[in-house]
């Protein structure tokens, strides 16, 4: 994977119109276990509500044209840092779905507004169309942004944590039809931004998507909470590895990411006294 020079341009507007399963620990790369025990939290301070960014900050793209590749904060951040939810639902998970299976988490939004943590949450289409009303409601709330995390969580790439494999020729029209589904359910602080699946890419994946004139966004800090069964031991590995201007991968799915709402309860606080200031990722890419 190659990460392009961060150099930033504005724009105005959206140039994109735009399986969870067993494999959605993928979604964080290879989580790494941790451990330790519980701190008390002190009172913290909020961050400042967002105003929504009418052009949101976008970047140019790499050597022939592949889509930009963003994964954390310049120097020029400071001590800033970005928790990123994504919100995993996979075309065919619908049956479950209708049996109980919960793919949302809005105790976790809940909190996260509570807390006044800005934050953005790059979500699939499926789960836009499953969770529309939850959708709307982060859409058009100023404290978060939807980025775009595929219509299907296909993987872009072979070889992804077992997940199946979206052709190069339908790749752009799945982004295209995420969009198309935050749209239908009224989300409207949606950025031009991109998570594969995974987090798995090559060039053939960025050059299918340069058309939708998107950034994709990585991370620097893997919270390891999908699957997890220790809220500690996530908080743990994401307070070891934040710096500043980094860019954390959670996820805000109940059924595969039980207990990233207490880890998040413990990483706010601690992080607020350690002098961070939390922030979306269009904020964290306007350094």
């Amino acid at each position: 994977m190659t990460t392009y020079a961060r150099t930033l341009t504005a724009v105005g507007a959206l140039g994109a119109l735009g399986l969870l399963g067993s494999a959605l620990s993928g979604c964080a790369g290879a989580d790494r276990a941790g451990a330790g025990t519980t701190a008390s939290a002190p009172p913290h301070t909020a961050s400042p509500r967002p105003a929504v960014a009418k052009g949101p900050p976008s970047m140019v793209p790499g050597p022939d044209g592949l889509t930009p590749v963003f994964q954390r904060g310049a120097p020029a951040a400071g001590k800033t840092v970005a928790l990123t939810f994504d919100a995993d639902m996979t075309a065919d998970q619908g049956p479950r779905a209708a049996s109980g299976e919960r793919f949302d988490n809005p105790s976790l939004i809940a909190l996260l507004r509570r807390l006044e943590v800005p934050s953005t949450v790059f979500m699939t289409g499926r789960w836009a169309e499953e969770y529309p009303t939850q959708a709307k409601s982060i859409g058009t709330d100023p404290l978060f942004e939807i980025a775009n995390h595929s219509y299907s969580h296909y993987a872009f790439t072979a070889d992804c944590y077992g997940l199946p494999v979206i052709g190069k020729e339908r790749m752009a029209g799945d982004v295209q039809r995420a969009f198309k589904a935050f749209r239908a359910a009224g989300a409207r602080n949606v950025v031009p931004y991109f998570r594969f699946p995974g987090g798995c890419y090559d060039k053939a994946a960025l050059r299918a998507l340069a058309p939708q004139k998107v950034t994709a966004v990585q991370w620097d800090v893997v919270s390891g909470d999908a699957f997890a069964t220790d809220p500690d031991a996530v908080a743990d590995q994401v307070l070891a590895d934040v710096k500043p201007g980094s860019l954390v991968v959670m996820h805000c799915t109940r059924s595969a990411a039980p207990v990233t709402e207490d880890a998040v309860r413990r990483i706010v606080p601690e992080l607020r006294e350690r002098g961070f200031r939390f922030v979306r990722v269009s904020e964290l890419m306007a350094h």
